[in-house]
């Protein structure tokens, strides 16, 4: 299989993800149904569910009226051997703004829960962070799955067949390095292939892409990686907002940092830009994290 037709394949693996089935329509709530990704650890990529828990709530509303921000909650671990059942709650639909609430389900039991909401473009006022100055081309960085040697092969296959192209400024947070703790990050991303030109794709996109090392910067504060023995890791809660449009099939820099860690949780924040320096999206998440001791 040559590179372009395996980046096809990775990318068309993540639109039958997103291609969720309405099996039924009420006048204040819509189901549908979705399938999922095989994830090595067995359990639902967090990013997945956050994307298609936004389709859903987007797909009760007209074309025109996009998401803004979503505020959701990882509460239970999903099996990613399963599809799973979203319903969508109409909440409110004003003459600007709509606001849904989407739960997924899976088994009878709710995994996830998110209320976004949802406006029409207008004219308003406008200023925006700049990027930061001096970072390195996506050009001059190798691929994560090129830097790193020695990953077990199912988190080695992984890299390679997810349809995201990620590409760490700093270096790859898989296995221990030589880098310097610090709690900030920078991180280039995109699909491997070209997304169909539907701004909710390229929204629902950005989502799933958004949990994607969003918790590094927890992490490399403290000299953590991930394939560090008895490491636990799980997402609590998202918080997204989408500030101007942008192609996910397009070069994105991811960048975080993390301003607080205690308790057992960590806080990451995030700024998405485009690569001509536009913020397209900002980004906050808190985890649970157990760090065994370091040697």
């Amino acid at each position: 299989m040559t590179a372009d037709s395996h980046a096809i394949r990775t990318v068309k693996q993540l639109l039958d993800v997103l291609d969720l089935d309405a099996t039924s329509a009420r006048t204040t709530e819509d189901i549908f149904t979705g399938r999922s990704h095989p994830m090595p650890s067995g359990r639902i990529y967090g990013g997945q569910v956050l994307a298609q828990s936004l389709l859903a709530a987007e797909r009760t509303l007209p074309e025109d009226r996009a998401a803004h921000s979503m505020h959701g909650y990882f509460l239970r671990p999903g099996d990613a051997s399963q599809g799973l059942t979203i319903a969508v709650d109409r909440i409110h639909d004003g003459r600007s703004f709509s606001t849904r609430r989407s739960q997924a389900y899976q088994n009878g039991v709710p995994i996830f829960s998110m209320i976004a909401s949802f406006q029409d473009a207008g004219p308003g006022v406008e200023h925006a962070t700049a990027m930061p100055p001096g970072v390195p081309e996506p050009e001059d960085l190798l691929p994560d799955e090129d830097r790193v040697e020695g990953l077990p092969p199912g988190t080695s296959r992984m890299l390679s067949d997810r349809a995201a192209d990620v590409r760490h400024v700093e270096g790859p947070l898989f296995l221990p390095s030589d880098d310097a703790k610090a709690p900030h990050q920078a991180v280039w991303m995109r699909m491997r292939a070209p997304l169909p030109d539907d701004a909710r794709i390229h929204r629902a996109a950005l989502a799933y892409l958004s949990d994607m090392t969003i918790q590094e910067s927890i992490l490399r504060a403290h000299g953590v990686y991930w394939a560090l023995p008895g490491l636990k890791v799980a997402s609590l809660d998202h918080a997204m907002w989408w500030h101007r449009p942008a192609r996910v099939d397009e070069w994105l820099l991811y960048v975080q940092e993390s301003p607080n860690a205690r308790g057992g949780r960590g806080l990451a924040q995030g700024r998405i830009f485009s690569r001509g320096g536009d913020l397209v999206a900002s980004v906050a998440q808190e985890i649970m994290v157990r760090v065994p001791e370091l040697p």
